[in-house]
């Protein structure tokens, strides 16, 4: 056993599937990523590059490993991974597209703060295709007497991806805004008819449209800040967030 092996867990590629145009389900397999202690919305840090490569260590490790969100997860030793596409693709999404039936992969073990909350009136997701992967564990997890309120942004009908509760769900289509705009993911949040107490929002995505949302909730419909969970995946020109 490496050096690695006793920090990385280790599992063979089993499917590779196009969800929609932008983004690939890609199934990994084996008996260490049996019983995993998994909590849906949690993510994982995969190694998409040789991590052994001495210019991967001076650069600090910036294009080797990629934090993903778990799309699913059966104890018995399989785990779903969703990789959306970004306008200018990465070391992540061109892993995503060489990746091939039965290659090895390592990544870490699941972690992450964005999960259900227990004891809420009702869950509010707001995101857009990062976000939704999340959101889709998270909502298959959520009881069905549980409420659930959803916002979620793509650039197209076609690139929506099969979520659980698809017709409690408010879909809404990019335009020219900017984050700091009033763009369609928050003009369809401001005229969501929500209850009139604070439930628990669940926010995701692009760093500055997260922000935005939370600063509607907080500052226009009084939510308190704890009722938010924020979790920014991504920013322009940045390579990731963690």
């Amino acid at each position: 056993m490496s050096v690695l092996d006793r920090f990385l867990l280790n599992g063979t590629v089993d499917a590779v599937e196009d969800l929609t145009r932008g983004a690939r389900r890609i199934r990994v397999a084996g008996p260490s990523l049996r019983d995993l202690a998994w909590t849906p919305g949690q993510h994982i840090r995969l190694l998409v590059g040789d991590i052994s490569a001495p210019s991967n260590w001076l650069r600090g490790l910036r294009d080797t490993l990629r934090t993903y969100s778990i799309w699913d997860y059966d104890a018995g030793g399989c785990l779903d991974l969703c990789i959306v596409d970004h306008p200018e693709p990465g070391p992540g999404a061109r892993w995503s597209h060489s990746v091939h039936i039965g290659q090895r992969v390592s990544f870490t073990r699941p972690e992450g703060r964005l999960v259900l909350k227990d004891g809420a009136p009702f869950h509010l997701f707001v995101g857009e295709e990062t976000a939704s992967v999340a959101f889709g564990a998270m909502l298959r997890a959520l009881p069905p007497a549980e409420r659930a309120y959803a916002v979620l942004e793509f650039e197209g009908p076609e690139d929506r991806l099969p979520l659980p509760r698809h017709d409690e769900l408010t879909w809404v289509y990019r335009d020219t805004a900017t984050p700091e705009d009033d763009g369609p993911l928050l003009r369809a949040l401001r005229s969501l008819d929500l209850p009139t107490e604070p439930g628990v929002a669940y926010i995701a995505g692009e760093a500055r449209t997260c922000q935005v949302v939370r600063r509607h909730l907080t500052h226009e419909r009084g939510w308190p800040r704890k009722a938010t969970v924020v979790k920014p995946f991504w920013a322009p020109g940045r390579t990731g967030l963690d």
